[in-house]
């Protein structure tokens, strides 16, 4: 392999984007609703954080064209998540007591359509369907025959009858992406081009909220500086954000910069006005750190924050018992190696909310206060193998001596090849001294 932090065949960049080496672990913990007949009622929500449930995620490249000269390369990345009984508090059978998503997406999408509201109604009551639900886990995940969804399927068939929070996630792709692969410009490398063929989205409502920036989260330019923004693009936030510096860091005996997106990222627009697109419909706003969703999400009423409401607007925190914002826990962090821009560890931490309220024409909401009400929030952790930080100093130590041999030119290292059998005793002798030392 050569050390050219480029996007091509035979390059390490290029097979450890291909298929990232470190694990990745992808942990869900549900907000159990311990109080549902008191909430109906006008109640504050009482929930319990139940979790977590690992999962091993595999997530490769395929379906890989190079494409204009190598310059650009598409794929889609397949995800695949593998049950870890042994890293989880129970079994993916444990029953779990939350909002009724399907129903609640069915009521607002029919709210002001009274004759249509008032058969709905009807046949929730008759078969005994309410705001709330239990299931397992993994029904809630990856998805489970909703009673109501069978009903309007026969009104509606193109209509799925199945939900899950992640229906059609586990062992598929997100779409199609073009990523940059570097070789124009190193600042370029594994940026996003287009995604599902647009290159920007349709869910806001402004040019600047609709754009698709940086990379995938998952891979940074080599050479960051700690003054450097860092884009990335999230499909699961159907949006773009960004992450800056916040402290240095040492995975492993590697030295990182950790980069966290900050609280002016899911700011409300008199925070931030840049956020302004963000409020759909158009100036229906809600607080900051919280982002409404349902655009993208087949108009379910989803709204999406940090774990327990972290940098949110406090009357988030206070509308349900249980919230308890802390940022070594609740926070998106990423350690990135600022020489070869590799990511040491990252944490990424989201929460899936519902938008509940009480809709006159639907007598299942009952008196129920407008609140979010968390379902569950994931923290997906990836963490470097001691053979990948082997690797990785390798990797430092020859690129930091190839850079040296370029005096002036910062970022020579994306222009030069490096053919690591050339230096196999120099290798042998650091990866020993690093697993005496830092292992």
């Amino acid at each position: 392999s050569t050390l050219e932090v480029v996007l091509k065949n035979g390059t390490m960049a290029f097979e450890a984007w291909e298929n990232p080496p470190a694990p990745i672990y992808m942990q869900f913990y549900f907000f159990n609703l311990t109080n549902p007949m008191e909430v109906l009622d006008g109640d504050r929500p009482a929930v319990v954080e139940i979790g977590p449930y690992t999962y091993r995620e595999y997530r490769p490249m395929e379906q890989v064209n190079f494409q204009d000269n190598g310059t650009k390369v598409s794929a889609v990345n397949t995800k695949t998540y593998i049950f870890q009984p042994n890293m989880s508090r129970g079994p993916e059978s444990d029953l779990i007591r939350t909002v009724n998503i399907p129903a609640m997406t069915v009521m607002e999408k029919f709210k002001d359509n009274f004759i249509v509201a008032n058969v709905i109604s009807s046949y929730m009551t008759g078969t005994d369907q309410g705001l709330f639900v239990t299931h397992t886990v993994g029904e809630l995940l990856w998805g489970y025959e909703d009673g109501l969804l069978k009903a309007l399927k026969t009104f509606q068939p193109d209509l799925d009858d199945v939900f899950g929070l992640f229906y059609k996630t586990n062992a598929s792709n997100d779409g199609e992406y073009v990523f940059f692969s570097g070789q124009e410009n190193y600042k370029d490398f594994a940026r996003v081009d287009t995604w599902n063929s647009q290159s920007s989205l349709d869910w806001w409502t402004s040019d600047e909220c609709n754009m698709i920036n940086g990379t995938n989260g998952a891979f940074f330019h080599s050479v960051i500086t700690k003054n450097e923004t860092l884009y990335m693009f999230s499909s699961d936030l159907c949006r773009s954000l960004y992450a800056v510096y916040e402290e240095d860091v040492n995975v492993k005996g590697i030295p990182g910069y950790r980069f966290s997106p900050p609280s002016e990222v899911f700011a409300n627009l008199t925070v931030n006005p840049a956020n302004a697109g963000f409020c759909v419909p158009a100036g229906n706003c809600l607080g900051s750190g919280v982002l409404n969703v349902s655009g993208c999400k087949q108009g379910a009423p989803i709204i999406m924050s940090s774990p327990h409401f972290y940098q949110a607007d406090e009357k988030y925190v206070q509308d349900v018992f249980g919230m308890n914002p802390e940022k070594e826990q609740h926070q998106t962090t990423i350690d990135i190696n600022p020489l070869t821009g590799i990511v040491l560890q990252a944490a990424k931490r989201l929460q899936v909310n519902v938008y509940v309220e009480k809709i006159p024409s639907f007598s299942q909401t009952g008196d129920v206060r407008t609140v979010v009400l968390p379902v569950v929030y994931l923290n997906e952790v990836q963490k470097t193998h001691k053979h990948r930080v082997c690797h990785l100093f390798i990797y430092c130590t020859l690129v930091g001596q190839s850079q040296a041999t370029f005096k002036g030119q910062r970022v020579s290292l994306t222009s030069i090849t490096l053919d690591l059998s050339t230096h196999r005793s120099n290798t042998l002798i650091t990866c020993h001294t690093l697993h005496h030392r830092h292992l």
